[in-house]
């Protein structure tokens, strides 16, 4: 069966890029004949054929039509049998709303604004160009299939478009449990610590992601100076701009507390070195960060507006925040998390991430291609 699948380029291997290069190579292991097509810059994948996408270097508005009308066209040519994206296109028989659902992203981002910033966010082109894609999409019968990641991506599409349990599904990711392991711990843990000035016997708070402001990172940082504990560190993973934080941290008096790593290729690194994984999110479709960090053994503190929360046990694996835009509430979970066994927690971290494989997201949607 000749599938294909509409993506972004795994340019660089953040969370959700990795959860797609584990998707796609273990569908070609299973024996699919895989046509993958992106816009410029991905790199080559063994027993896949690449197909770019001739995206118009343009602004964003422009962009996303781009790529839908290039997807379309090239999809056509190819004649697959199974057109399976993971953008906004026009034309799909399987959706991977790996993104959630743009429409509940922007009531969040607008919920946080005054007045003028919610008019600047419906009257953004780009947000509307992907607002009326997505529409397309959850209104059309031609997208037979919506995969969301987690059950609470679903209830928002079945909430906010109508979408029937019928065209419904939910797929988890996949994460490599052997890339991200307790046993790194001893292997990199002191070399990160020692690389960044982290105390080797100093409780650190691990953030991994890129988009600080929807991550949480503001919160967290004010969370992180009503610690009673000093010596308690944060150091960032991601890409974004960390002057605005810096300067927030300066303000707190915590900012000699915090340390920048910016993107990296060997999170499993960082995971290795931490006490404790925070991820405060005010919106997150998933989150492999959360699979990551437990398949490494670490405590999440997640929050319940992140489908990653549902992998998470609440007091025995992570802390769940229902309101994590509350430092006193952020305090809180970190302290909570400060007094577990760590043994104990990795132990039952790593079960609760033994269904997250690869295979079981591949053969998932398999089961989807075979109704089709």
């Amino acid at each position: 069966m000749r599938v294909a699948i509409v993506s972004r380029p795994f340019a660089f291997h953040g969370g959700l890029e990795n959860a797609t290069t584990g998707l796609v190579r273990e569908l070609v292991r299973q024996g699919y004949d895989l046509h993958l097509f992106t816009p410029p810059g991905q790199v080559a994948m063994a027993g896949v054929v690449h197909h770019r996408l001739p995206v118009i270097p343009a602004p964003p508005a422009v962009r996303h039509l781009s790529l839908a009308l290039a997807a379309r066209v090239a999809v056509r040519r190819a004649r697959v049998d199974i057109v399976q994206s993971h953008e906004r296109t026009l034309f799909q028989h399987v959706y991977r709303a790996g993104e959630g659902c743009h429409r509940a992203y922007l009531a969040v981002k607008a919920r946080r604004r005054g007045a003028a910033g919610k008019l600047a966010v419906k009257a953004s082109p780009s947000h509307l160009v992907l607002l009326a894609l997505e529409r397309r999409i959850f209104a059309s019968g031609a997208t037979r299939w919506i995969v969301a990641i987690a059950r609470q991506g679903a209830a928002e599409i079945r909430r906010l478009y109508g979408v029937p349990d019928s065209r419904l599904a939910v797929i988890y990711n996949g994460v490599d449990q052997e890339r991200f392991h307790p046993d790194h711990r001893a292997r990199f843990g002191r070399e990160i610590r020692e690389a960044f000035g982290i105390p080797r016997a100093g409780w650190l708070v691990l953030m991994v992601g890129s988009g600080f402001a929807r991550k949480g990172l503001g919160p967290l940082i004010e969370g992180l100076a009503r610690l009673r504990d000093p010596d308690a560190r944060l150091l960032v993973v991601g890409k974004g701009d960390p002057r605005p934080y810096h300067a927030l941290a300066e303000r707190l008096g915590v900012a000699s507390r915090l340390a920048w790593a910016g993107p990296r290729p060997d999170v499993e690194r960082f995971y290795a070195a931490a006490d404790l994984v925070a991820l405060p999110s005010l919106y997150e479709p998933f989150g492999n960060v959360h699979l990551e960090a437990l398949a490494a053994g670490v405590p999440v503190l997640a929050s319940d507006r992140s489908g990653g929360a549902e992998v998470v046990s609440h007091g025995e694996t992570g802390w769940i925040l229902h309101d994590p835009e509350d430092p006193a509430a952020i305090a809180g979970g970190l302290e909570a998390l400060r007094s577990v066994d760590r043994g104990a927690v990795a132990a039952r971290a790593r079960e609760a991430v033994r269904p997250f494989t690869f295979t079981a997201q591949a053969q998932a949607f398999a089961g989807l291609y075979r109704t089709l």
